[in-house]
């Protein structure tokens, strides 16, 4: 009979990935890294926290096994560890949203009053029809690395500025990361403001990725 010593280090070590999550920090670098691979110093820009900081978090992420890192160079970039990773990220947060009280009023306190949205299947039957026009509002670098067939790259900072690029017959459809990003959302109250009719779609590129994979995402 195998003792409670071997057993006792099986859960240490399926642990480590619990303990990975463990920090907002991370689970935050892992939001980021669901949309693109990125340098330490660009994800430690974009969370809000030095390098020395973001780095740490990243090796207890390695350690688990949720991201991977390269070197090119002096740069050090860190990807997802695959699509598990992805799912599991996903999984954590969608879990937490539909069973945390906190989570559902963190969210509405970030992104304020929900607006208009469109699910996936809808979204692929209106875009067959031609009846609306999808805009991608994350950053470009995020569009670049993998994005929905037929969106536009218009980031929010550019949005007000290029409205006269989108038709004025159809209705738009923006999306960014995920149901938590403040992107879409503010787009979407943008659009209303100019007179547009606009929605935002449920979920965001890394759902859909997994939804609808493609030779460049298996």
């Amino acid at each position: 009979m195998a003792s409670s010593t071997a057993k006792q280090a099986l859960f240490e070590a399926i642990a480590l990935m619990g303990k990975a999550f463990a920090s907002p920090r991370r689970l935050e670098l892992l939001d980021l890294l669901a949309q693109a691979p990125r340098g330490v110093e660009e994800l430690a820009e974009q969370s809000g926290q030095s390098v020395a900081n973001a780095s740490q978090h990243l090796q207890a992420l390695h350690a688990a096994g949720m991201v991977t890192r390269t070197r090119e160079g002096a740069r050090v970039v860190y990807a997802l560890a695959g699509e598990e990773a992805l799912r599991l990220w996903l999984a954590l947060r969608d879990a937490s949203a539909a069973q945390l009280a906190e989570v559902e009023r963190a969210a509405h306190d970030y992104l304020g009053e929900d607006v208009e949205t469109i699910g996936r299947e809808d979204l692929l039957e209106r875009l067959a029809s031609g009846d609306v026009v999808l805009v991608d509002v994350r950053p470009q670098e995020e569009f670049a690395a993998g994005h929905i067939e037929g969106a536009r790259s218009i980031p929010l900072a550019e949005l007000e500025r290029r409205l006269a690029e989108l038709p004025a017959d159809r209705e738009v459809v923006a999306y960014c990361r995920g149901p938590f990003c403040a992107y879409s959302h503010e787009a979407v109250r943008q659009l209303n403001d100019a007179g547009r009719k606009a929605l935002r779609l449920e979920d965001g590129w890394p759902e859909w990725r997994l939804a609808h994979p493609s030779p460049q995402h298996p």
